[in-house]
């Protein structure tokens, strides 16, 4: 941000559809999307994303860097944003997430205690709905791809600007693929890899139980660890077990892969 405390009303943007699928399901056709337009925040979709009277968008800022995170907290609140917490470390990132649950986490990638990347797994294997931005000062693959894997819906450097960054944030509220110019060509291109590794080993897919497809089902729903426990009438602990079975099986990392398996297998219709 190059002036923090410099900070010009900004009216409020759109509130987000709410599927946890919207934040995490980054597709290839939708980052194709992103790099054609030039990976920024163009002057003609912000007025167009500024344009319907929506309400306040909600916001938790996660830095370790008390001062960067105070300014990045007060920008988005001199443009209009609702920040409804921020947090010093992963833990508490995770903490302030759940117990808030804003539209957007503005996310650093090096937390104490709990990575970037591993703040975005445990708010997905917890069922949040909040879409996540990461604002880090690396831009290296392997952490971009670490974060988006995780569940990130963008990343961005920290050497953005104050109205790009802005302009990030709502494009992540309305569940748009965000990210710095250049990093989209190397997700897009992780994402092809995945795709196509993916469709080489569909005549040999690990076969799972009824009971972890029917889990899976459930989860790709948006339902909570909790929720699916409720629904089948089997304790929490045993619904952690069938996802984490059926990701050694699938040799997946998080629920946002397991989700998109489901829908791609067919597996997310009632069985009948």
């Amino acid at each position: 941000m190059s002036d923090p405390a410099a900070a010009s009303p900004v009216p409020p943007s759109p509130a987000p559809p709410s599927p946890l699928l919207a934040l995490h399901e980054i597709q290839p056709d939708l980052l194709e999307s992103h790099r054609a337009s030039g990976g920024g925040s163009s002057e003609a979709s912000s007025t167009a994303d500024q344009g319907v009277d929506t309400p306040q968008l909600r916001v938790v800022v996660a830095d370790d860097h008390p001062m960067w995170r105070d300014a990045v907290a007060r920008d988005l609140a001199h443009a209009g944003f609702r920040v409804v917490g921020t947090a010093a470390d992963g833990p508490g990132a995770v903490a302030r997430t759940l117990a808030t649950n804003p539209d957007v986490l503005v996310l650093d990638l090096n937390l104490p205690r709990l990575r970037g990347h591993e703040v975005c797994a445990e708010l997905a294997a917890a069922g949040s709905t909040t879409r996540i931005l990461i604002l880090s000062v690396s831009g290296e693959a392997a952490d971009v791809l670490a974060a988006v894997k995780a569940g990130a819906a963008g990343y961005l450097v920290k050497s953005a600007g104050r109205e790009e960054f802005l302009e990030a944030v709502r494009r992540t509220a309305a569940g748009r693929a965000v990210f710095t110019p250049g990093l989209a060509d190397l997700v897009l291109a992780e994402f092809r890899r995945m795709r196509d590794s993916a469709g080489a080993a569909d005549t040999k897919s690990p076969q799972l139980t009824e009971r972890e497809t029917e889990v899976l089902r459930l989860v790709a729903r948006g339902m909570t660890y909790r929720d699916v426990a409720a629904h089948l009438f089997i304790s929490h602990r045993t619904v952690q077990n069938h996802v984490q079975n059926s990701l050694g099986k699938l040799q997946m990392h998080n629920r946002v892969e397991l989700v998109r398996y489901v829908i791609e297998q067919g597996l997310d219709a009632d069985p009948r």
